[in-house]
Order: structure tokens, then C-alpha cells, then sequence
């Protein structure tokens, strides 16, 4: 007896489920009309990587291991996790202090203050 209920049938049966907080949201943001029960899930955004093939979690890690636990910390963690991000997404922020950490590490050897 599946198909005896229309698609507005079953639509109606899952929105009379809903807690009424759920049911005033729909209401207030979608309205019942253009509501779809039904919809398909969207496809999850590609999984970001640089031009390694590494992922921004691969960067953060794999820098971390390389490093000595002297002086490490949580913040330092998130920065290190920021920066990653900001360069697998390519954001001109994170480039421009890539450039300037290499800019400021040839100057200062230059200078011999390394």
C-alpha cells in the first residue's frame, strides 16, 4: 500500500512530526509551500587541497611532527592550523605573510642576526 499516499500526503505527515519550533521555522524562513522534505542531500564541497595534493589538516600535521614541543602551544597550534587553511585556500592574506616570514628570514641572514 506504499504508493496509496501522495508525495503531499507524506509531506504533511513529516511536517505534523516536527516539534512546532522546527514547523515555525520552516514557516518563517521557507514557507510550507516551496518547503521540500524530499530534497536531495547537496554534494559536500571537494576536499581543498594545495599544490602538494595535501590537505590544510595534512600541512598542520605534518609540520607539527617536524617540529621540536619546546615553545609549543595551543596558540601557536592554531596558527600554525590558520596558516595552513589561508594557503590551501589561497587567500592573499596568508600568501602575503608567507612572503613577508621569507622576506624577513632573508633579511635578517643577510644581516647575519639570523
Amino acid at each position: 500500500m506504499e504508493g496509496a499516499f501522495s508525495d503531499e500526503d507524506k509531506k504533511k505527515a513529516v511536517f505534523e512530526m516536527m516539534s512546532p519550533r522546527r514547523q515555525k521555522h520552516i514557516l518563517d524562513k521557507v514557507g510550507y509551500e516551496k518547503w521540500d522534505p524530499f530534497e536531495k542531500p547537496k554534494d559536500p564541497i571537494d576536499i581543498r587541497r594545495d599544490k602538494s595534493r595535501r590537505t590544510s589538516q595534512m600541512l598542520a600535521r605534518e609540520f607539527l611532527q617536524s617540529c621540536s614541543l619546546e615553545g609549543y602551544s595551543n596558540s601557536y597550534g592554531r596558527g600554525v592550523l590558520e596558516m595552513a587553511i589561508g594557503i590551501v585556500n589561497d587567500d592573499d592574506r596568508y600568501q602575503a605573510m608567507y612572503e613577508f616570514a621569507l622576506w624577513h628570514k632573508k633579511l635578517l641572514e643577510e644581516e647575519g642576526r639570523e
